[in-house]
């Protein structure tokens, strides 16, 4: 990643740890941090939705991002500040930016069912204002499954205009090429970047930034070895095989199976450990599709 151009290639909404009180384990935390970047991330994107960061309070989501900003560059850290409150958000994204963070990824304000532009509008225009700071650097996250709040494009337009240096990018996490091909052809000067590895080889393709996706917490080093063959023009096998672990893991509950596959590997059963109202994979069930991975597709994460 050149700092200078902001965040690209292969980055992971890093999965968060829970401790037996309940609470946020930073040490694991930390530590799979740590591993990610190993593994060929070049920037992570904690407390998004695989980081069940909505489930998280703030105290929780900044003292977590401290300890991680104590051992990883923060320039390299791109946190989910999003929240329906507009206090929330601005408070998160302000303590990001003290820290020396290199981005914020912000969902729409999610609980108000379909706002108006307008109205959206003011929401990112007063948490820039807010924050007041040179140094932000905002990646709107569009993600209309999960918050039934979609983007448009002549909002992303609206925004970039009235703050071309604080609006840097964007996450699609729409599963609509087309939608992710509009953007990058609509604002060029945009990071842009899939929520999927699946469809990496077309964002690119198109002008686009790299991918933020869930699959990266367990399957960093192959997806960045697509990102790396499709810069060169060469992902015929890496892309099959990217793609056949992709389609096995979204074949189960996605944030309980990516938390049994490390815990599995790290030998770590509270790894496994999910906040409500998400449920822990029963043993047997992650056990069984463990094993898949491994026979069908020579897939066994190290995480030593």
């Amino acid at each position: 990643m050149d700092r200078e151009q902001g965040f690209a290639g292969v980055m992971a909404p890093v999965l968060t740890p829970f401790g037996e009180d309940g609470a946020p384990d930073a040490d694991r935390f930390v530590e799979h941090c740590e591993w990610l970047l190993e593994q060929g991330c070049s920037a992570l994107a904690p407390f998004g939705t695989t980081s069940e960061g909505p489930s998280l309070g703030l105290d929780e989501r900044m003292e977590l991002l401290e300890d991680v900003a104590d051992t990883v560059d923060p320039a390299l850290l791109m946190p989910g500040t999003g929240s329906p409150s507009l206090a929330d958000a601005i408070a998160l994204s302000q303590h990001a930016v003290d820290i020396g963070c290199g981005g914020v990824l912000v969902l729409p304000p999610y609980y108000f069912k379909s706002p108006t532009d307008d109205g959206l509008f003011r929401f990112y225009s007063e948490l820039i204002e807010e924050v007041a700071d040179n140094r932000l650097r905002l990646y709107l996250y569009n993600f209309p499954r999960m918050t039934a709040v979609p983007l448009s494009l002549d909002l992303i337009a609206r925004l970039l205009t009235a703050y071309p240096d604080q609006i840097a990018g964007l996450k699609d996490s729409s599963g609509d090429i087309a939608n992710t091909k509009a953007v990058i052809s609509a604002f060029p000067s945009l990071e842009v970047f899939s929520g999927s590895e699946a469809l990496l080889a077309e964002t690119l393709a198109a002008g686009g930034a790299g991918c933020i996706s869930a699959s990266a917490n367990v399957a960093a080093g192959p997806i960045r070895q697509l990102y790396d063959d499709l810069q060169s023009g060469s992902a015929g096998k890496s892309a099959a095989r990217v793609a056949a672990i992709r389609e096995a893991i979204q074949r189960q509950p996605l944030i309980p199976f990516l938390k049994a596959i490390v815990a599995h590997y790290r030998e770590d059963a509270q790894w496994s450990v999910v906040r409500p109202p998400l449920e822990t994979m029963p043993e047997d069930v992650a056990a069984a599709a463990i094993r898949a991975l491994a026979d069908e597709h020579g897939f066994a994460p190290r995480f030593a």
